[in-house]
């Protein structure tokens, strides 16, 4: 799930996955695999974070993202230890379950409502409703997302969750934690539906491969292979809007660029005329790295909710 992105569109695709399930077990279910996925995937997140970050007069080349992404883990392992790769997890345990809760709750609102008029195998009726839980998710996860981001960086001069929300209500105000907003739900309704799109493609196609191997109790195998397939690929196509929601968040923070205007478009313009386009890309390496395996992780936990109950 993504981030949410970032966060949550993979989960929710099959409509029989929500059958015998009470609407309290959903969202438990949903809630849990959410919060599961961003804890295995967060020193990915830390990564992609700090890459994003990097001013244009950093010395690392940017033409060789697997250098950048191993140079970036060395650092961060030399002079920080493990524990750096893990700060500000805190923040996403807090954010992840009530924004997963809230997503299926909206999503399952909207299904209910949209398949009533429509067909239960049109794809559409669940991007829709994906798009629309996505919205109300991202007003959840958002200002969690800001605490996670600026305990992540480089030397953060806040010392926990409390320390940042305080000092951010105080200093910046409360819209400091929805600077990024707009900028989030612009990316993720396109990482939806670019998720939802590959997503359908790559089930349809793993199960044409082998259609005399895919049995029931192997649809978790296809469900997570094509999840993962179409979270890594949403998520390399959505990497500039993440580079600027990341900007956004972090800016005056650390020596990182402070912008006089929130628009995104005037963002861009500045990211681009100090790092040029290959700025709008950075990061994108450990982005892919993260959502490809979330997915997967994400549906095994999510399929192992519903078993449970």
């Amino acid at each position: 799930m993504a981030t949410t992105a970032d966060y949550y569109p993979e989960i929710a695709v099959s409509p029989s996955v929500h059958d015998g399930l009470e609407f309290w077990q959903f969202m438990i279910a949903g809630s849990v695999a959410g919060s599961v996925e961003h804890m295995a995937m967060f020193p990915i997140d830390t990564l992609k974070t700090r890459m994003q970050v990097m001013g244009s007069s950093s010395s690392t080349s940017y033409s060789a993202p697997v250098i950048n992404l191993r140079q970036s883990l060395s650092s961060i392992l030399r002079i920080e230890g493990p524990a750096g790769l893990y700060r500000g997890i805190a923040a996403m345990g807090i954010g992840a379950g009530p924004a997963h809760a809230v997503y299926f709750s909206v999503y399952e609102t909207f299904k209910k409502s949209l398949l009533a008029y429509g067909s239960p195998n049109n794809s559409a009726v669940y991007a829709v409703s994906g798009v629309f839980a996505t919205v109300a998710s991202d007003a959840v996860i958002t200002p969690m997302d800001v605490v996670k981001q600026r305990l992540q960086l480089k030397n953060s001069p806040y010392k926990g969750v409390g320390d940042c929300v305080r000092k951010v209500l105080f200093e910046e105000g409360v819209g400091a934690f929805y600077v990024s907003y707009r900028t989030t739900v612009l990316m993720n309704a396109p990482f939806t539906a670019v998720h939802f799109a590959a997503y359908e493609a790559a089930k349809k196609g793993l199960m044409e491969l082998s259609p005399d191997s895919v049995a029931d109790d192997e649809t978790l195998l296809v469900h997570a292979t094509a999840g993962a397939a179409a979270g890594g690929l949403a998520a390399a196509v959505t990497t500039p809007l993440d580079v600027v929601k990341t900007r956004l968040q972090c800016q005056g923070v650390c020596g990182c660029d402070r912008f006089s205007s929130c628009s995104i478009g005037d963002v861009t313009q500045s990211i681009v005329k100090k790092d040029g386009y290959v700025g709008l890309m950075r990061g994108w390496l450990p982005r892919m790295l993260f959502h490809a395996p979330a997915a997967a992780i994400c549906w095994s936990t999510y399929e192992a909710g519903k078993s449970f109950f």
